[in-house]
């Protein structure tokens, strides 16, 4: 009886298969990771939108938009009637109204980890690689989690002259005070509303917090103007966007100095930490200054909600005038919106 003998493969044809399922793959990994970081960045896209509806059905109910923290000046420096974030005011208008009810806004968010303990979906963006809590609680495990999204608090100055008129910025949102939609009189369909940041952004504060200035300082048109000195570690209590609950620029705001995902590299070395900059926290006495920038995880830049509800995704390369005049609510720009 005659048997067939396979023929078995020789080397060059083995290296042949091999060449070509690693050509294949190298084809088809790239466009993996494109069709998966597309999907992130529609997850993230869809969040924004979400809150967005929010934010404007509140307008809607309150003929204004929700104020981010609420400070006032006492015999022993600023105190808080209501610390809590604009993020905490509108839980009801993404169908949290259960945690909304839970607040007691005449306390502390600090004092009730039972809600600034949540985990809120729709607050971070899919992509956000520090997804978790931080924060010390004997029953919840810890106190706070962080946010993806920021505030538009305007281009620098978020809050001055604390002993007299507390004097806000020129952005959407603002401590103490609330707006009306006729006071976006550069239109809310070109006014930024929210922009993405990173959870746990190293945050870098002078060691003045009670620098008041008689002249405001000047924007810094370059991180290196903001003369940050190096640092390698940055301990954990001294990071922002690390708590939503909280009505802090550092923690639930951005503003406009810099363009997205712009490096403001502490000691303006490479390779050093990556940095957001406050003068003084809104709770200090001195004056609050800060350049905190929009950053995301997408590559090439950052997804943006405008008021009227409509989203953007925002290059890395926008022009800073642009970007600048994006955030302002009645700074009378003329611009072309990306």
């Amino acid at each position: 009886m005659c048997q067939l003998r396979r023929k078995a493969f020789s080397l060059v044809e083995l290296l042949v298969v091999i060449a070509l399922v690693s050509l294949l793959a190298g084809l088809l990994v790239p466009a993996v990771q494109q069709a998966r970081s597309a999907a992130l960045r529609s997850g993230c896209s869809n969040n924004l939108r979400q809150i967005g509806i929010g934010f404007l059905h509140y307008l809607d109910l309150n003929d204004k938009m929700p104020h981010n923290g609420d400070y006032r000046l006492g015999p022993n420096g600023i105190y808080l009637p209501n610390s809590w974030s604009a993020f905490g005011r509108f839980l009801p208008l993404i169908e949290q109204d259960a945690m909304f009810k839970a607040i007691d806004f005449d306390k502390g968010y600090w004092t009730q980890p039972q809600v600034t303990s949540i985990r809120i979906p729709s607050f971070l963006c899919p992509a956000e690689p520090n997804d978790r809590g931080n924060g010390y609680d004997p029953v919840h495990g810890h106190q706070y989690w962080p946010a993806s999204y920021a505030l538009n608090l305007g281009t620098w100055m978020v809050l001055s002259n604390k002993s007299g008129t507390m004097r806000t910025g020129d952005g959407a949102f603002g401590p103490n005070r609330s707006y009306r939609s006729t006071q976006f009189t550069d239109g809310m369909s070109n006014t930024l509303a929210l922009a993405e940041v990173k959870a746990y952004t190293p945050r870098f504060q002078p060691a003045d917090t009670g620098k008041i200035y008689l002249t405001p300082p000047a924007i810094p048109e370059k991180p290196s103007d903001l003369a940050i000195p190096k640092f390698e570690t940055v301990a954990q209590e001294s990071m922002g966007h690390g708590i939503w609950s909280a009505g802090q620029v550092q923690e639930t705001g951005f503003t406009t100095v810099f363009t997205p995902n712009t490096r403001v590299l502490a000691g303006g070395e490479p390779g050093g930490v990556d940095v957001d900059y406050v003068s003084a926290a809104e709770f200090h006495l001195g004056d609050t200054y800060a350049a905190v920038t929009s950053r995301s995880h997408h590559p090439g830049g950052v997804n943006t909600l405008m008021l009227d509800g409509s989203g953007r995704f925002v290059s890395d390369k926008i022009r800073l005038a642009v970007w600048r005049a994006m955030g302002t609510r009645a700074g009378g720009e003329v611009f072309e919106a990306p």
